[in-house]
């Protein structure tokens, strides 16, 4: 079994990112669960980067703190989603409905620029 880890750390502009390290899986969604509901005002980046594939109850997990962000109308968003990981999304067509960019980088860019605009 791969290793899994959460890193939550704050980005440049205030976001809450959160590092997944390794699948995220119905054996591990309650630690990822756990992490991400410690975060309730900031806008929120999940870092998929080194997240080799993910299943139905780690997506399940995701759309679940997307949620909660779209709720209390914080910024959410997806970054470095594998091949394996994108197309999990959208075969479930979570990707017309949740933020996905390439890099944090370009994820916090656009949470910044959303907020801006609010």
């Amino acid at each position: 079994m791969d290793r899994f880890q959460i890193q939550s750390t704050l980005g440049p502009t205030g976001a809450c990112i959160l590092r997944v390290l390794g699948p995220v899986t119905l054996q591990n969604i309650f630690e990822f669960q756990s992490t991400a509901r410690k975060e309730s005002e900031r806008a929120v980046i999940v870092d998929l980067t080194d997240v080799p594939y993910m299943d139905s109850a780690g997506l399940g997990t995701i759309l679940g703190v997307f949620a909660s962000c779209q709720r209390t109308q914080r910024g959410f968003a997806l970054a470095g989603a594998s091949g394996r990981v994108r197309t999990l999304l959208q075969v479930a067509k979570a990707d017309h409905i949740v933020p996905l960019f390439d890099t944090v980088e370009a994820a916090e860019a656009h949470l910044s620029a959303k907020a801006q605009q609010a």
